[in-house]
């Protein structure tokens, strides 16, 4: 009978053990291929931003702005890289935040666009970004309901290794 209470004692410790693990490989060299593309975009337009001093300045306030998303796409990459628990999907809802976020930024530019020049490019760029905008809260979405799902899941295996 002992040997059986340490058999389910060893297996309650494995599940948990598993239940801490990393990333997936997959998910893993999805995260090292963003940080270095945005490590490589953040380098691009940081050396073209400080090359160019004599742009106007609606020009540096949109290379500050993409340097930004680019540097944050990478520190997203870089804490998913670090962090030693499980997440949840909390790395697919911040990167839907971040979407939003972006997304409303360029759509909002677009319009403004719109409504200072009136031509047909800024009209297709606003076009363009209310479709990526609508795919954005989309993506939002699902990561927002896989996160609740696993939250839940992770809740019943807890009592059920808790009983």
């Amino acid at each position: 009978m002992n040997s059986q209470n340490e058999s389910m004692a060893d297996s309650k410790t494995m599940v948990q053990r598993l239940a801490r693990g990393e990333l997936s490989v997959k998910a893993r060299l999805g995260y090292v291929a963003l940080l270095l593309v945005s490590s490589a975009m953040t380098v691009g337009l940081l050396s073209l931003w400080l090359t160019e001093a004599w742009l106007p300045l609606r020009t540096h306030l949109a290379f500050g702005a993409m340097t930004l998303i680019a540097v944050s796409w990478a520190a997203l990459a870089a804490w998913a890289l670090t962090t030693w628990r499980v997440l949840f999907a909390r790395d697919r809802v911040m990167a839907g935040r971040m979407s939003v976020a972006f997304t409303a930024l360029f759509l909002a530019g677009a319009i403004a666009a719109v409504f200072c020049t009136g031509e047909a490019a800024a009209v297709a760029a606003a076009g363009t970004g209310a479709v990526m905008f609508g795919i954005a809260l989309r993506v939002l979405a699902g990561a927002r309901g896989r996160y609740e799902a696993l939250s839940a899941r992770r809740e019943v295996l807890e009592r059920e290794l808790a009983s």
